[in-house]
């Protein structure tokens, strides 16, 4: 099955369109999994068992992973993610040329292992460097479209000489190379405008819409504009699977996923008003 179907079906079943971010920060993880064997999994699991009935989809960014026992964590999520029959989108933004990006798409690769469903992708290097991605017809490949961080700006809004911007650029070649139907766009929801004009630029590609939640976007925005035929995915990492540091910090440990629960239940029913 392709990875939009999927994720269609998904969003029907769990009324959702919510993605929960799984960046298992080591050093805000709560005590009860911190001497545990793999903690990152450990964290993950009971975030997965206390989300996945709000889930859409869930995005561990892999930067979270970058060790050893990480990569174990990461296939034990993606297995554990599968089992409860929620798709996962690995935050990656790779990006590259050759032999080494055909490296990197081995993630998508079902016979590497428990592998994402689909990935984030950087356009900088060309269609060339996404290329391994976009050939996997039934896997997601998530272009880098507009982002939400100040920064973005110092590339993204530069005016070419066609007198578009370059993210707009972005835009419509993601749409280009959606030959396979597979390619979704990572839209920012900090600035709700962009992503009205973007919506309006490619009608028909999902997009991946970060920045709700800890870092203030505009859900009914992320929601009107992040959807096309009703798929499409509203990020939030922190604001979901550090909402019980509070209650760990207050002497209630036990607290800490069930609060994990709720705020990703409340994200659910928050966007849904806008649907």
């Amino acid at each position: 099955m392709h990875f939009f179907d999927r994720l269609h079906d998904r969003i029907v079943t769990a009324d959702s369109v919510v993605s929960v971010g799984l960046d298992p920060d080591p050093d805000r993880l709560p005590e009860t999994v911190r001497d545990a064997d793999l903690p990152r999994w450990q964290f993950n699991r009971r975030i997965i068992d206390a989300t996945h009935e709000h889930a859409a989809c869930y995005k561990p960014n892999a930067a979270f992973y970058e060790d050893a026992d990480g990569w174990r964590a990461l296939r034990e999520t993606i297995a554990y993610a599968h089992g409860k029959d929620v798709p996962v989108l690995l935050d990656a933004k790779r990006g590259d040329i050759g032999n080494t990006a055909r490296q990197y798409a081995r993630i998508l690769d079902d016979e590497y292992g428990p592998a994402a469903d689909a990935i984030t992708v950087n356009p900088f290097l060309g269609r060339d460097s996404l290329e391994p991605f976009l050939q996997q017809a039934e896997k997601g490949v998530f272009v880098l479209g507009r982002t939400s961080n100040p920064g973005g700006a110092d590339l993204q809004d530069l005016e070419l000489a066609s007198g578009e911007k370059l993210y707009e650029r972005v835009v419509h070649l993601a749409d280009l190379w959606n030959d396979n139907g597979n390619v979704g766009l990572v839209v920012g929801a900090t600035a709700p405008e962009e992503l009205a004009e973007i919506r309006e630029l490619v009608p028909d590609i999902p997009f991946l819409v970060p920045g709700v939640g800890a870092q203030g976007g505009d859900a009914e925005a992320a929601v009107e504009h992040g959807l096309a035929d009703g798929v499409g995915l509203v990020n939030s990492s922190r604001g979901i699977i550090f909402a019980g540091e509070d209650a760990a910090n207050r002497g209630t440990p036990e607290k800490f996923f069930e609060a994990a629960g709720q705020s990703a239940k409340q994200l659910k029913e928050q966007l849904n008003r806008f649907r």
